[in-house]
């Protein structure tokens, strides 16, 4: 399986933004959190083994951090989840 290192890139966002950051993504992850759904934490989607590896903290796209706060690493890759998709294992 071919893999690709995560890389972190610097962005800016001007003071205009009409969506901030801190809105509902801030929630959703926060939510994930107090759920129990903490960086290192093995979850399943599914039948798939998977852990929590980090947050989505994205605001835009179709996948927005909103709705799918979780980043779960599996044995296919790295895949944004939103709570209804995971349970802890």
């Amino acid at each position: 399986m071919n893999t690709q290192p995560l890389s972190v890139i610097e962005g800016k966002r001007s003071g205009n933004c009409p969506h901030p950051w801190h809105g509902s993504v801030e929630h959703a992850v926060n939510r994930a959190i107090r759920a129990g759904y903490r960086v290192g934490r093995r979850v399943r989607i599914g039948h798939i083994a998977g852990c929590v590896v980090g947050y989505n903290i994205g605001h835009f796209g179709r996948f927005s951090g909103a709705s799918y706060p979780l980043l779960v690493r599996t044995e296919f890759g790295v895949t944004k989840c939103s709570l209804a998709e995971v349970a802890a294992a």
